[in-house]
C-alpha cells in the first residue's frame, strides 16, 4: 500500500479549519483532530465534513470516559452521515491525570473499558439491541427502569482506531480494531508495538494488513538539522515530565521499551524538579530526529522511505510554521517526495 499523508490542524479557528480545506486541494488523505483539555475533536470534524469532500476525517482521539459508549455511538454516527461515510472514530484511555482531574472520571481498567467501549458501540451503530454484561458498563443498568433500546438510524458500519501503547491495549488493537493511532513511534523500534498487534490479529483469525498503521510526525525543512533535532527533542520533555503522574505514564513506559530507559529517568527527574531547561537538553536528539521529518529533501525522503519500510500506512503531519502560505508550500513538497518515496515501490 502507498504511504499517504494525514495533517493536524494546527488549531480550532476557522482560519487552522479552512487550511485543512486547502490541503485537500493538494492531495493529502485525511485530517485528524486532537482532543486534550482545551477543545474536543468532535466539533471540528463536524465543521470539517461540511467544508470538506473527500477527505477521511478522523478523531486523534476521543478520550474514552469522558462520553458514555452511547452517547460516543450516537456522536459517531451523526458525524458519519454528515460526512457520508467518511468519519474514522480513533478513541484513547489518556490518563489518571486528565481522566480524573478534568473529567471526575476513575482511571481503573483501562483496557477493558477501551474494549467493552468497542464493543458496545459497535452493537449500537449496527442497529442491534443495546444490551451488555461487562466489568465496566452494564446495559440497561441492573434493576433500573432502562430497558434495550435499538437506534432507529443504526446499521452501519465505522471504523475504529486504538490510541494503544502499552501491551496489552495493543493486542487489543489488533485484536478488535481497524486501525492504530500512533504516537510516540521511531521507525528504528517498530516492532515494539507492530509485533503485538500482528501477534493478536492472527491468534483472532485477522490479517494484520487489515489494520491501517497511522503514525504522528511534526515536518520541519530546515537546512540546520541538529538545531532543529534538538529542539524537537526537547519538546518532549514535557510529555516525559508532565504527561502523567510520577508512577503512571504511558508514553515514558513505551520510550522505556525503545531503550531510552536511563535519559527517561534523568528527563522525568529534572522536569519534577523543576529545572525545565535541564530537562529539555536531556533529551536525547533522537527524539526529536526519530519522531519527525526534519531536514532538506534527502533527510525528509530518507525517514519517509523509514516509516515506509517500518510498515507504516499514514502519516499524520504536524507542520512547524505560522503562516498559512508557508505550512501549504510545505506539505506540497511533502506530498512531492512521498510521490517519489511510494513510485520507488511501485516500479
Amino acid at each position: 500500500m502507498a504511504l499517504r499523508i494525514g495533517i493536524h490542524p494546527p488549531g480550532a479557528d476557522p482560519a487552522s479549519l479552512e487550511f485543512v480545506r486547502d490541503a485537500e486541494r493538494l492531495g493529502i488523505d485525511s485530517v485528524w483532530v486532537a482532543e486534550a483539555w482545551m477543545y474536543d475533536c468532535l466539533t471540528p470534524l463536524a465543521y470539517l465534513a461540511s467544508i470538506t469532500e473527500t477527505l477521511r476525517l478522523g478523531s486523534g482521539v476521543v478520550q474514552l470516559g469522558s462520553r458514555s459508549p452511547a452517547m460516543l455511538a450516537m456522536s459517531a454516527l451523526s458525524l458519519q452521515k454528515m460526512s457520508d461515510g467518511r468519519f474514522i472514530l480513533g478513541i484513547g484511555t489518556s490518563g489518571p491525570q486528565v481522566m480524573e482531574g478534568w473529567h471526575g472520571v476513575r482511571f481503573d481498567k483501562p483496557v477493558t473499558r477501551t474494549r467493552e467501549t468497542i464493543e458496545i458501540v459497535r452493537k449500537a451503530v449496527s442497529g442491534e439491541r443495546l444490551e451488555y454484561d461487562g466489568r465496566v458498563h452494564r446495559l440497561p443498568l441492573p434493576d433500573s427502569q432502562g430497558r434495550p433500546i435499538r437506534s432507529p438510524v443504526g446499521g452501519t458500519e465505522i471504523p475504529i482506531y486504538n490510541a494503544a501503547l502499552g501491551p496489552a491495549n495493543l493486542q487489543l488493537t489488533g485484536e478488535l480494531c481497524d486501525g492504530w493511532v500512533g504516537t510516540a513511534f521511531m521507525a528504528e523500534t517498530a516492532n515494539i508495538y507492530l509485533a503485538p498487534m500482528r501477534q493478536a490479529a492472527e491468534a483472532a483469525g485477522r490479517s494484520f494488513d487489515e489494520i491501517e498503521i497511522t503514525v504522528a510526525a511534526g515536518l520541519e525543512f530546515t537546512d540546520d538539522v541538529e538545531e532543529a533535532g534538538r529542539r524537537h527533542a526537547a519538546g518532549y520533555a514535557f510529555t516525559i515530565g508532565a504527561m502523567g503522574s510520577s508512577s503512571t505514564n504511558f508514553y515514558n513506559q513505551s520510550y522505556i521499551r525503545q531503550g531510552f530507559g536511563d535519559a527517561v529517568e534523568e528527563v522525568q527527574r529534572l522536569w519534577q524538579a523543576g529545572d525545565r531547561e535541564a530537562a529539555g537538553a536531556s533529551v536525547p536528539i533522537e527524539f526529536g530526529l526519530h519522531t519527525n521529518l526534519v531536514g532538506g529533501d534527502d533527510q525528509v525522503t530518507e525517514r519517509l522511505r523509514a516509516y515506509r519500510d517500518a510498515g507504516v500506512d499514514t502519516l499524520r503531519i504536524s507542520i512547524h510554521g505560522d503562516e498559512r502560505t508557508d505550512r501549504l508550500d510545505d506539505l506540497a513538497r511533502l506530498l512531492d517526495l512521498v510521490e517519489r518515496v511510494n513510485a520507488e515501490v511501485s516500479t
